[in-house]
């Protein structure tokens, strides 16, 4: 039988798809010998190969036909620290964002058929309400008081709480590092810590769980900020804003609700591990706070900066955890939840079902009898 090759694929889109990936040509060719026959028109790649190409460059097959590549751009602004909005593409992160995008879509179609009521933390407060009074709101909702975090043996259970209080308010919190379980694909911190997803029936948090637990919760917090705004947004790299008003309003929002003025007048005694430890935070957001409230002196602040920020990064281990357990964190309890009831209800098929939570088979049949 004669090898069929396809005639009709253009360099500009082989080139597109892997630059889109992150690749330079050279890099692709490197790592992918048959392009670079398929640029100098030696051969025409047949299907099979074709379909090879998308599945490393983590392109749709069907985006390779097309006379002129899409234009892809995240739903929302993502911020970079001092840089502001940033429009640079990560195909990571722009992965992970439709993947919780679709998860957020199904959900706001299956709740109202099932006439949940909408999230009453979303769009709850706007930026003329002091950051005191947004902070208070928040605490009503969640239950917490200013001192919750103290009595919390570690930073890892003082996240699962606030995941918990934050799901039964009706928010949906998914954690992940990589992009589904594909753990070759890692998101990089630099280019996402988090982001809000708004809408009133399924408001989403994506806290990135490559991130340092004390970092983690300081973005759990400023992504509800946004979600009660009624903002979407995501953000990178160093959590320093300075040009967006939001940014800063939502950084503000999470500070107080974290580390409360009135709490830290009372504790502070200059030791900022032993307080970062009792607010469960990192020691950056202690000082930071202790500065702005007059606790820290400039000269002090400058001096605790450059001392922590010419320490090591703390490395992750290479070990990895239950699998379970860590797709609990990446779907979702609640989210999982609603899942499992819609397929017992036949009001979701498997083969849905295994798209939206990347569980396929017997691992979707145990996670959900043994872990939901």
């Amino acid at each position: 039988m004669a090898v069929v090759r396809l005639n009709n694929i253009s360099h500009e889109t082989l080139i597109w798809a892997v630059n889109r990936a992150g690749y330079s040509e050279e890099n692709a060719k490197h790592v992918f010998p048959l392009l670079e026959s398929w640029l100098s028109d030696e051969k025409k790649p047949t299907l099979a190969q074709l379909t090879k190409f998308s599945s490393k460059f983590h392109v749709p097959i069907g985006y390779l036909f097309l006379s002129q590549a899409p234009v892809e751009r995240l739903p929302f602004p993502m911020f970079r620290g001092e840089a502001g909005i940033d429009h640079r593409f990560d195909l990571n992160v722009y992965d992970t964002v439709m993947n919780i995008l679709s998860r957020q879509e199904w959900l706001e179609d299956y709740l109202k058929e099932n006439e949940v009521e909408n999230c009453k933390l979303v769009g709850s407060i706007n930026q003329r309400i002091p950051v005191s009074e947004a902070v208070n709101i928040l605490r009503t909702i969640l239950g917490l008081d200013t001192r919750w975090a103290f009595s919390i043996a570690s930073i890892d259970a003082a996240v699962s709480m606030m995941t918990e209080r934050l799901e039964q308010a009706g928010v949906f919190v998914a954690f992940n590092g990589v992009v589904g379980n594909n753990t070759h694909r890692v998101l990089d911190v630099n280019e996402c810590r988090g982001f809000a997803l708004v809408d009133g029936m399924a408001p989403y948090v994506f806290v990135n769980s490559g991130d340092a637990k004390s970092a983690q919760m300081f973005t759990l917090v400023h992504e509800t900020a946004h979600l009660m705004l009624g903002v979407s947004a995501g953000h990178a790299g160093e959590d320093i804003f300075l040009h967006n008003v939001t940014e800063r309003y939502c950084d503000a929002v999470a500070a107080e609700f974290l580390v409360p003025q009135s709490v830290l007048r009372n504790v502070w005694n200059g030791n900022i591990k032993w307080m970062a430890n009792k607010f469960k935070v990192s020691e950056l957001v202690v000082a930071r706070r202790g500065h702005d409230l007059g606790f820290l002196s400039d000269a002090d602040y400058r001096a605790f900066w450059l001392e922590y920020s010419h320490r090591p990064k703390a490395k992750k281990s290479s070990k990895g955890g239950d699998f379970y357990l860590s797709s609990v964190k990446r779907v979702g309890r609640t989210f999982a939840i609603h899942v499992r009831n819609a397929v017992n209800n036949r009001e979701l098929s498997y083969t849905e079902a295994y798209r939206l939570t990347g569980l396929y088979g017997n691992t979707f049949q145990h996670f959900m009898n043994h872990n939901i």
